[in-house]
C-alpha cells in the first residue's frame, strides 16, 4: 500500500482535468512568469529526480545508477486549483514553452462541478446554439447606387430617443398650457449595458467611462453607459460626466445612499435612471456579487459589511406586484430629480413582459422599457439558469413592438433590447436586425468585455471565472494584484475603436434602405430569414 502513495478514490490525474498544461522542458528557462501569473495557481515549480543507467566501458565494473535533479513545472490536480485554460501562462512565456490544451474527455468535468454541495456557477458564458439574429438578412435595398444613400460618401448621423414621446396633440396642449413635458434624451442607439462597479474592476470601469467621455466630447457621438446595480464612486456623481451615465437602481438599493447624498452637489443630471427588475441570464434570480469581490471599497459604496455575498434582496413587502413596483419606483425616481430625468424599468425576457409593457403605456412618467434576453450575462449565474431559463430576445422584443403597434403607441414608448448581441462577432448586424424588429436601441455588456479588454472566456468554457474575482486580465477582479494588469487608457481607446467600427457598419446596413437620417425602427419588411418557423414567428419574410 505504501507504494501507491496518496492515491484515494477521489484522486485525479492530469488526464482527468478539463485543461492540461503542455510544458516543454527544452525551451523553458525557469523564469517563473507562468507560475506567478496563473490566477488559480494551477501550476507550480517542481523538483524532479531523474535516474539514468551508467554502463561502464570495461567488463570488470558493474553498471550503476546515476541520479540527477532538475527543476520544472508541475500541474496541480486538485479540483480547487484546476486549470481554467485562460492561457495567461502562454502569453507571458518568453520562449513559448507552455500552453494549456483542452482535454478530449468532456465527461471528466463532472467531478469538478458542484464542489462542496454548491451548484456550479459560471462567470458569464452560456452554452447556447447559434442565435436567430445571426440568420437574419437585410433583403430590401435600393436598386440604385445612390451617393446620397452611400455611407462611404455621405455623412449622416444615426440617433435614437430615450424618453416618452407624446402624441402631437398632447405635446401642443402641454406646451400651450405651460404644462409638464416628459424629459427626452437624444442618444446613440448602442448603449454599454449595466455592469456594476463591483462586478468590474476599478481599472475596467474607469476605462469604460473614459472611452464614453471621449466619444461624447471629442467625436460628438452621444454614447451612454449604465452603471449597473451597486452605485458608483461619489466623484463621478459630482462630475460633469454624469450626463453620459444611466444610473441603475435595483431591489437591493445598493449604493443608493451615496446617490441621495450627492444630489445637492450634482453638476449635471444623469442621462436616465434604469430600474432593474430582472436579468436575462438569470430571470427571477436577481444579481449576485460573490464575497470574493466585496472588498473594502465595494462594501463602503454599497453600505454593507466587507466579505459577504450580495444577492439582490426580494422586492419590498409594500409592493405586491411588478406593476405596482414599477409604478411606485418610476414615480419616486422621477420626483428625486424634479421630473427632469427619464426613468424606465429593465426586465428579463419572459412571456409576461407584455403585462409590464401594457401598464407602462398607461403611466405618463414611464420613459421606455428595456428587455434583457436569455443570451446575456456577465455575472455569477448558475449553469441551470443560463442554459435552461429565459426568453430569446428577438421574439420577446417583436411581441412587445407589435403590441405597441396595436395600441398605436409604437412611436411613444421606446424599447431597448439586450442579451447576446454580437455574441458571434456580428455586432452591427445583430443590432440592426433588432432595431428593424422594433428596438429603439440595444445594450451590450459581454461584447465590450471581449472587444475592449480582451476577455479570455469562451463558449467552450475557457476561463469563465469572473464570478470569483480571479480574472487573469484584471477585468472583473477586485484584487489590486490582478486589476493593475489592465491599463484603463488602452481600454478607453478600444471602446472608441469599437463604437467607430460599429458606426461604420451600421451605416453600411441602413443607408441602402433609404434611411440616412433616421433609424429604421420597426422596418421589418426589410428583413428576411431562411428559417420558415422563425419567419412566421417574427412576422418577417421567408427567403431561401
Amino acid at each position: 500500500m505504501e507504494s501507491m502513495g496518496n492515491i484515494a478514490p477521489s484522486t485525479l490525474s492530469v488526464k482527468d482535468l478539463p485543461w492540461q498544461i503542455l510544458w516543454n522542458k527544452e525551451k523553458c528557462t525557469l523564469c517563473g512568469n507562468c507560475t506567478s501569473v496563473c490566477p488559480v495557481r494551477a501550476i507550480e515549480l517542481g523538483v524532479h529526480r531523474k535516474r539514468a543507467l551508467q554502463v561502464p566501458i570495461g567488463l570488470e565494473q558493474k553498471a550503476t545508477n546515476l541520479f540527477s535533479v532538475y527543476h520544472g513545472i508541475d500541474q496541480r490536480t486538485d479540483a480547487a486549483h484546476a486549470c481554467v485554460g485562460c492561457g495567461m501562462c502562454a502569453l507571458v512565456c518568453p520562449n513559448s514553452a507552455i500552453i494549456p490544451l483542452r482535454a478530449d474527455e468532456s465527461d471528466k468535468l463532472r467531478f469538478h462541478v458542484n464542489q462542496g454541495g454548491e451548484p456550479r456557477r459560471r462567470g458569464g458564458r452560456r452554452n447556447a446554439p447559434e442565435s436567430v439574429l445571426d440568420k437574419i438578412k437585410f433583403v430590401r435595398i435600393s436598386m440604385l447606387t445612390d451617393p446620397a444613400l452611400d455611407a462611404g460618401r455621405h455623412e449622416f448621423e444615426l440617433r435614437t430617443l430615450l424618453g416618452r414621446i407624446l402624441p402631437p396633440e398632447e405635446m401642443l396642449k402641454a406646451s400651450s398650457d405651460n404644462g409638464w413635458m416628459p424629459p427626452v434624451r437624444e442618444i446613440y442607439p448602442l448603449i454599454i449595458g449595466s455592469m456594476s462597479f463591483g462586478a468590474l474592476s476599478p481599472n475596467m470601469w474607469e476605462g469604460l467611462q473614459m472611452g464614453v467621455a471621449y466619444l461624447n466630447e471629442e467625436i460628438g457621438m452621444p454614447v451612454r453607459i449604465c452603471t449597473g446595480e451597486g452605485g458608483c464612486p461619489p466623484r463621478l456623481l459630482k462630475s460633469r460626466f454624469l450626463k453620459y451615465v444611466i444610473l441603475q437602481i435595483a431591489s437591493g438599493y445598493f449604493g443608493w445612499d451615496e446617490i441621495i447624498h450627492s444630489l445637492p452637489q450634482m453638476k449635471e443630471d444623469p442621462c436616465a435612471v434604469e430600474i432593474k427588475y430582472g436579468q436575462g441570464a438569470k430571470p427571477g434570480d436577481g444579481g449576485l456579487l460573490m464575497w470574493y469581490k466585496v472588498n473594502k471599497l465595494i462594501a463602503a459604496i454599497r453600505g454593507v459589511p466587507q466579505g459577504v455575498s450580495l444577492p439582490s434582496p426580494p422586492t419590498h413587502q409594500t409592493k405586491y406586484s411588478i406593476e405596482e413596483a414599477v409604478a411606485k419606483m418610476i414615480q419616486s425616481m422621477s420626483m428625486a430629480w424634479g421630473f427632469r430625468v427619464p426613468v424606465y424599468p429593465k426586465i428579463s425576457g419572459t412571456s409576461t413582459a407584455l403585462a409590464v409593457l401594457n401598464n407602462l403605456t398607461r403611466n405618463p412618467y414611464a420613459a421606455g422599457l428595456a428587455i434583457d434576453g436569455e443570451d446575456g450575462g456577465t455575472g455569477a449565474a448558475y449553469n441551470v439558469s443560463m442554459d435552461h431559463m429565459g426568453h430569446p430576445i428577438a421574439s420577446n422584443l417583436r411581441d412587445a413592438y407589435l403590441n405597441l403597434v396595436k395600441l398605436g403607441k409604437q412611436n411613444e414608448i421606446p424599447l431597448f433590447a439586450g442579451g447576446g448581441i454580437g455574441k458571434n462577432g456580428n455586432l452591427a448586424a445583430n443590432a440592426a436586425a433588432l432595431i428593424m424588429l422594433g428596438a429603439s436601441g440595444v445594450q451590450i455588456g459581454k461584447y465590450v468585455m471581449q472587444a475592449a479588454a480582451g476577455c479570455l472566456g469562451s463558449e467552450s468554457d475557457r476561463c469563465n471565472i469572473c464570478n470569483i474575482g480571479l480574472c487573469p486580465k484584471g477585468i472583473t477582479s477586485q484584487d489590486a494584484r490582478l486589476d493593475r494588469r489592465l491599463d484603463p487608457e488602452k481600454v478607453a481607446q478600444r471602446v472608441v475603436d469599437v463604437f467607430l467600427s460599429f458606426d461604420a457598419e451600421l451605416k453600411k446596413i441602413v443607408a441602402p434602405l433609404g434611411r440616412s437620417t433616421s433609424l429604421p425602427i420597426g422596418m421589418s419588411d426589410a428583413l428576411g430569414i431562411n428559417d420558415a418557423s422563425a419567419a412566421q414567428r417574427l412576422s418577417i419574410k421567408y427567403v431561401l
